[in-house]
Order: structure tokens, then sequence, then C-alpha cells
């Protein structure tokens, strides 16, 4: 993809191993930069195969718009395919060619940049590194059997109940791309409670289903 002559910037990986930079500034960068329209292999690239923590932000987030009710059967596919690479612990991003293909309007990609990154500012201006229990093999597996149970959850087809746990997925995210202890215990506390919540949804429709059902 290139804007006004110049190829989007394929080394942001490269800058961050020299002088690390926030999610904020790079999905801020991702969004000057976008053409007519940028796709999932173009942000791929440009976050570099190794940025699993800055793709969990970004397909998280995905998940927290408001859809259409079921669009999140195919919104947490490339989620949980992330969180299994995780979990299994590879090295590499790798991602099916028909989700590498989606495309997002940059005009839709700047309005949810300007929407979102204020937020993930906010959220910088607390997380720091700091009472990080993990090497970075282990916390990469432990945070993706985490949001490979959240994503999970995402992709059942239960109103309303993709934007807790994708708040949960994106709080990892940040938590793992600034090595903050603190934010993921939060996180981690945060996801169990929107399972119960989520949990106590289903099993109270479900009771009042087979109350009618009986009646």
């Amino acid at each position: 993809m290139k804007v006004e002559g110049r190829a989007l910037d394929s080394n942001f990986a490269e800058r961050a191993d020299v002088a690390p930079r926030r999610l904020s500034s790079i999905f801020e960068e991702l969004a000057l930069e976008a053409g007519d329209s940028i796709t999932v292999e173009e942000i791929r690239q440009a976050l570099g195969d190794r940025s699993f923590a800055t793709l969990l932000v970004l397909f998280s987030l995905f998940n927290m718009l408001p859809w259409p009710p079921g669009s999140t059967l195919l919104t947490s596919i490339p989620l949980v395919l992330l969180s299994v690479q995780m979990a299994w612990g590879r090295s590499t991003v790798w991602m099916p060619r028909f989700i590498l293909q989606k495309s997002i309007s940059a005009t839709q990609f700047r309005r949810m940049s300007e929407r979102l990154v204020p937020r993930i500012q906010w959220l910088e201006r607390f997380v720091r590194p700091r009472y990080w229990p993990f090497a970075r093999d282990h916390a990469d597996r432990i945070i993706g059997l985490c949001t490979l149970v959240l994503s999970t959850v995402i992709l059942l087809p239960i109103p309303f109940g993709n934007w807790f746990p994708a708040l949960t997925c994106a709080l990892m995210g940040v938590a793992l791309s600034e090595r903050d202890g603190i934010l993921f215990a939060s996180a981690i506390i945060t996801g169990v409670l929107s399972i119960a919540v989520i949990t106590a949804v289903v099993v109270g429709a479900t009771s009042v289903l087979a109350g009618i059902l009986i009646s």
C-alpha cells in the first residue's frame, strides 16, 4: 500500500527494537499513512510478524465495535487464531489468506482510531513495566491460553456477550506490550467477572425458556 508515492513503512518492528513505541503511536501512524483502504495483511506487515501484543489489542478492539448480531462468528476468528498461536508458542503470526485480504476503508480505520487512540493513551498514562512475573515465552503462552478461552466466549452468539471478554483481551494485550503485571492481574479479574456474568445470563435465559416450554 502506498500513500502519495510512499510505501507504508514496514520497519515498525525494527524501529521498536531500538526505541519501543507505545500502542497508541502505532495505531496513529497506521491511520496517518493509510491510503484508500487498509488490509489485515498490510497491518500485519506494518506491525511486524512478532507483534502478537499489538495484533491482540487490534483484533480485540474490532470485537468491541457495535457490529450487527451474529457478526462475532466472523470477527472473533482472527482473535481465536492469534490466541491459539500464542498458546502454542509460535514466534511469528500466521493468518489464512481470506483473513489477510479483509480490508477496511481508510476513513473507517481513521474514525476507529480517533475513537480508540485517546482511550489507549489514557490507559497508557497508568501503565508501565512493573511486577511482570513471566519470561517472554511463558507470558505469550499463558496470555494465549487466557485469550483463547475469552475469544471462544466471544465466538458464541450471545447478545452483548462480546464486549467485556474483548475488553479483557485488549487489556491483556496492553499488559503484554508494556510488561505490566498489575494490569495483567486486573485483566484476569475482569475476565473472570465477565465470564461469570455471561454464564449467569445464559443460565437465567435458559431457565426462563425452560419454564415457558414447560408451562
